[in-house]
């Protein structure tokens, strides 16, 4: 029985052949690999700086809005205050005009 040598047939590789064109395939992919992990890298810190830059910002606004409500305390009692004080002129300008009434009629009697 006669068995056919097929080794030297074109189109069909080796073994040797089939591993360096595998090995070639996986050098190329960990390449790739590696370039999307740095550009990923960059971008998470690029992400990092900008969460530290906002975190900043958040912050200093936050210590904006609380003297900013301080201060707004502070004019909500300065106003009730005022708002006491023209209440009590109110009054006394009431009681004022009463009396220039009553010394009025007083003065108009004979």
């Amino acid at each position: 029985m006669d068995i056919e040598d097929t080794t030297d047939w074109l189109g069909i590789p080796t073994p040797l052949e089939t591993c360096q064109q595998h090995i070639a395939m996986l050098e190329d992919e960990v390449q790739e690999l590696t370039r999307q992990l740095r550009e990923s890298r960059q971008r998470v810190f690029k992400l990092v700086e900008m969460y530290a830059e906002v975190s900043k910002e958040r912050d200093k606004l936050r210590a904006e809005d609380e003297k900013n409500k301080n201060k707004m305390s502070e004019l909500y009692l300065k106003n009730s205050e005022l708002g006491n004080t023209i209440n009590s002129l109110k009054i006394v300008k009431a009681q004022n005009d009463q009396l220039h009434r009553e010394l009025s009629e007083l003065r108009s009697r004979p």
